[in-house]
């Protein structure tokens, strides 16, 4: 098998490879480098955060709902007989922290 290629064609060849080669390295040196891997580590946990965030936004909205659902007749106007009873125990335990405060800031 003889190469019936040119000094001049062979010298071109391995200057097109040698720009590949270096193209090449500078990507690696790239993809290597700390900042670019602190960067991607950066990004990957914004996105997990993103897309936990997500779905607790979601089951949080879900679970309101299904609490007013509770309260709530389909119409949207309140059940006094669910409503009444929640707020005086609401009422009730604000008085007991009131009560609480005072007492310990008065020793």
């Amino acid at each position: 098998m003889s190469d019936a290629r040119t000094p001049a064609q062979i010298e071109a060849d391995i200057e097109r490879r040698r720009e590949t080669l270096a193209e090449t390295l500078d990507e690696i040196g790239v993809r290597v480098h700390p900042k670019t891997i602190v960067g991607d580590a950066k990004a990957q946990v914004a996105s997990r955060v993103d897309a936990t965030l997500g779905r607790a936004y979601v089951g949080v909205n879900r679970a309101v709902s299904q609490v007013r659902a509770g309260f709530t007749r389909e119409d949207g106007s309140p059940r006094p007989e669910r409503v009444i009873p929640v707020a005086l125990v609401v009422v009730g335990v604000v008085g007991l922290v009131v009560v609480s405060s005072r007492r310990n800031s008065g020793k």
